[in-house]
């Protein structure tokens, strides 16, 4: 066991020690000749705060630290990654007043003297925080949902996974990634009919996996007045007259798989029994699907009750128990497939982002 006890160096012993102590620090203190005090807050003591920047906005971080010209510091909004900005570009002051106006007294241990309970996060940051990862929810490594309004196709390609963007496809609406609404009445004890008819024999969008995942993002006040906004037209009697229905349907509608019916130039999606939903029984060319509302109300999570086979298909929304959205998703399984334009993947985020935070 060590000896407590230990003696001072007294006299020459001390000197030498002391210079030693001294050259051991000078070239910390020489590469960063400004701000050597603004290492704050302690990077052994993580915890959440801003760093602003002298044009007023902030990133949310962990911890910071000055590195010669660099602050490098810990992003809170992006799952822990180092980062780094400029130092010119921040405003040390403001950042060190904001920290002291939100610090709290630490609450002492009863059994250490040295210890100190980290600071609490502040719940204002915290709420921030979920709202922007409720926007744009992690759905595979480092692969994001878009913040637009949309709707996408989980896919893998050549083992990377990809979010294809599935345009809304129907006859009487324009194709746009958006949410329509053109609602069709569907006699439940009628015989299998076609009740959408798409242009050519395959769809432009070909996914690679049997299992693929949907995700809708549900129209609200951030995307835009028309996002969600239900579509009527009038179909001289094919579809009925249906009354605005302000949310769309999105959240509480169900949705189906339907394979399509190739024809000469054409796939057919026909009628099937909605009554039969839920209960079990097996219908042909009909797959049913789970839902999910992620956290936050923004995206809704379709998922395939059982894989699809090779072909062609169309992700359709039943309203009711009689009724069903004209407006459908086309897309077809070729694993030996091209690769879709326009897809989404994954990006590690390492620098700053440049969007920055309105000051409050």
């Amino acid at each position: 066991m060590t000896n407590s006890r230990r003696h001072k160096p007294t006299g020459l012993l001390t000197t030498i020690l002391l210079t030693a102590s001294l050259a051991a620090t000078a070239p910390a203190i020489q590469a960063s000749p400004q701000h050597t005090t603004a290492l704050q807050p302690d990077a052994t003591a993580p915890h959440r705060t801003r760093l602003i920047l002298k044009d007023g906005t902030y990133q949310v971080v962990m911890s910071y630290r000055v590195t010669g010209n660099l602050v490098r510091y810990i992003s809170a909004e992006r799952g822990g990654a180092e980062e780094e900005v400029p130092l010119s570009l921040v405003d040390l002051d403001a950042t060190h007043r904001w920290e002291q106006r939100h610090a709290q007294a630490p609450t002492p241990n009863p059994n250490s003297d040295d210890q100190q309970t980290p600071p609490a996060i502040d719940p204002e940051l915290l709420k921030e925080e979920a709202d922007r990862a409720a926007l744009t929810p992690e759905v595979a490594k480092d692969l994001r949902l878009p913040e637009q309004d949309s709707t996408l196709a989980l896919d893998t390609f050549h083992g990377t996974p990809e979010l294809v963007p599935l345009a809304q496809t129907d006859s009487d609406l324009n194709r746009n990634t958006g949410h329509n609404l053109l609602r069709a009445s569907i006699n439940p004890l009628s015989a299998a009919h076609p009740i959408v008819q798409l242009k050519g024999e395959a769809s432009p969008l070909q996914l690679h996996v049997p299992d693929p995942v949907f995700y809708l993002r549900i129209g609200d006040q951030s995307v835009g007045d028309t996002a969600g906004t239900p579509l009527t037209v009038d179909t001289h009697g094919a579809t009925s007259r249906a009354e605005n229905d302000p949310s769309g349907g999105a959240a509480t509608s169900r949705y189906v798989v339907v394979r399509a019916d190739i024809r000469t130039n054409a796939r057919l999606i026909a009628s099937f029994r909605i009554n039969l939903l839920g209960s079990g029984q097996r219908q042909e060319d009909v797959v049913e699907t789970t839902t999910e509302l992620l956290p936050g109300g923004h995206w809704l999570k379709i998922t395939p009750s059982k894989p699809l086979d090779f072909g062609e298909f169309a992700l359709m929304e039943v309203i009711s128990d009689k009724a069903v959205n004209l407006g459908v998703w086309d897309f077809g399984i070729h694993p030996v497939a091209a690769e879709n334009r326009d897809v989404i993947k994954p990006e590690a985020r390492h620098r700053v982002n440049l969007e920055r935070h309105a000051p409050d």
